[in-house]
């Protein structure tokens, strides 16, 4: 661990927005130093404000977790597991304080806990407001056909033309991503202007989608292993970064905070939710846990690894405790089971993530650790794991969830196929469309009403940032592009279904 003098986390936050009122004082400095504790406080209760009424998150309670269009209100939305995310996401914060206790001042930290946990808690609340409807297929489906089609349009068939933008934007579109689609909803279509440290805080990774993955070998692979921003963002990000002090490649501090906490809480809720919905009972779970488990760590399996209220155990130990704690209830045996599970393992798991964060704080400080604080090769890390192992085997294979993941893919790659006539008119027809004029444009003027109007501004907002390297019709090729994929990521499942089922004439004419 570095010096502490080098690691001021102050430095960090900032009272900077990308539309700042002018200062009463008509002071341009938005440093924390300059606007003290209190100042960050309200305005970060301004930015929570702000996030908890947007359009963005009211959507992720239609949003899925694992099973798209569930009919139970007790299996979780992308709404639901984003208050578990938050609630985490706090425990590790303070858990940190507790941790640093009087070391929190060398580090620039004094003064700031209220502050880190409303961040954090945002952060969390947001992660996955860029996820399209049905989840990771949502986005399998808007890249793959944007991968098959989008070079068959206009200027980007146009192979005689520049090749180095045009190639790099045909790379972006065919890989759509969550992540980036939030710091997008964030900063132009929801355009929430939050402060930079509350958006850097969302900023999972560090990659313009027009850039190719780097290799193995690269000091930032894990950051950059999925877009962290589209191109069109590319002046937002470059501004926070500055405002935070962030070096292009890495990350806010707080960002392994808000990613800890979500490593933590979805893997354990997939579970639940496939018990509650009777892909399992709880003892089966348990006996899979621990095989996975064991499997994992076959030499240590049974070693006391987990310390919790005093004592430590070893994972056969834990799930075999909650075991008999389930057994011994009377009236709701898997609600007994998961409560007990959390209460025994999640606050390892939090603590383990605190003190990755300490052992690591000069690395996080400059936002370049290379992995995430769970990642470890640790006991922790394998619990995680082990998770994942059992969601996989015993949730996310079973007929049920693959049938409905196929329904959600068919479904958001016919809305495209619907509207792929807008993308296949050229510049002049489309304009003439936008201007009101629908003659031999019928088919395509009735969907372009049903495109909605922000997202249609959104639209001419973005094309009015040519960038010089560009023609201006494949810039517009592909802000248009950019507008289906912002109007089919932020439907909800529901509303996906109903306008597949509209066009498609499924449903009752």
């Amino acid at each position: 661990m570095s010096g502490t003098d080098t690691l001021d986390f102050a430095s960090r936050f900032s009272l900077e927005r990308p539309y700042n009122r002018a200062r009463s004082n008509g002071s341009a400095d938005y440093s924390l130093k300059a606007g003290g504790v209190a100042v960050l406080e309200d305005q970060l209760e301004s930015d929570r404000g702000r996030i908890i009424n947007s359009a963005a998150v009211r959507r992720l309670q239609q949003k899925t977790q694992v099973f798209p269009l569930e009919h139970n209100a007790a299996v979780r939305s992308r709404l639901t597991h984003s208050l578990e995310v938050q609630q985490t996401g706090r425990f590790i914060v303070r858990t940190i304080f507790r941790k640093l206790g009087a070391r929190a001042e060398a580090y620039g930290l004094k003064g700031l806990e209220r502050a880190m946990e409303s961040l954090v808690e945002m952060a969390c609340l947001m992660h996955d407001i860029g996820n399209p409807p049905f989840g990771h297929f949502g986005e399998a489906a808007i890249s793959r056909w944007f991968q098959r089609h989008a070079h068959e349009l206009g200027p980007f068939s146009d192979v005689a033309g520049p090749a180095e933008l045009r190639d790099a934007l045909l790379r972006e579109l065919g890989s759509f991503e969550g992540n980036a689609q939030a710091i997008r909803l964030i900063s132009r279509l929801q355009k929430l202007n939050l402060t930079f440290v509350q958006s850097a805080a969302v900023f999972k990774y560090t990659r313009v989608a027009t850039e190719p993955r780097p290799g193995d070998g690269s000091a930032f692979n894990y950051l950059q292993k999925k877009p962290g921003y589209y191109y069109s963002e590319r002046t937002f990000v470059g501004q926070m970064q500055q405002a935070l002090g962030m070096a292009p490649g890495c990350r806010h501090p707080l960002a392994y905070i808000m990613e800890a906490a979500d490593d933590i809480s979805y893997c354990l809720a997939d579970l639940e939710d496939g018990v509650d919905k009777g892909l399992m009972s709880f003892p089966v779970l348990a006996d899979a846990l621990k095989s996975a488990y064991a499997q994992a760590r076959p030499n240590d399996a049974d070693a006391p690894h987990f310390r919790n209220f005093g004592e430590a155990r070893s994972f056969a130990q834990l799930v075999d405790e909650v075991l008999e704690r389930a057994n011994r209830e009377t009236i709701n045996k898997d609600h007994e089971f998961f409560v007990w599970l959390r209460v025994k393992l999640i606050h390892p798991l939090v603590n383990h993530a605190a003190e990755a964060f300490i052992e690591h704080i000069s690395e996080v400080f400059h936002g370049r650790l290379n992995r995430a604080l769970l990642e470890d090769g640790s006991p922790c890390h394998s619990v995680i794991e082990t998770f994942k192992t059992v969601a996989v085997e015993k949730v996310f294979s079973v007929p049920e969830v693959e049938t409905l993941e196929l329904q959600g893919y068919r479904i958001i790659t016919g809305l495209l196929e619907h509207y792929r006539p807008l993308l296949d008119l050229d510049l002049d027809a489309f304009d003439r469309l936008r201007g009101g004029s629908s003659k031999g444009l019928l088919i395509e003027s009735r969907l372009f009403k049903r495109l909605p109007a922000k997202h249609v501004k959104a639209y001419e907002s973005m094309r009015s940032e040519q960038p010089d390297n560009a023609s201006a019709e494949l810039w517009e090729c592909y802000c248009r592009c950019r507008l289906l994929q912002d109007m089919v990521s932020g439907m909800t499942d529901q509303f996906a279904l109903d306008e597949f089922r509209t066009l498609s004439a499924l449903g009752p004419l």
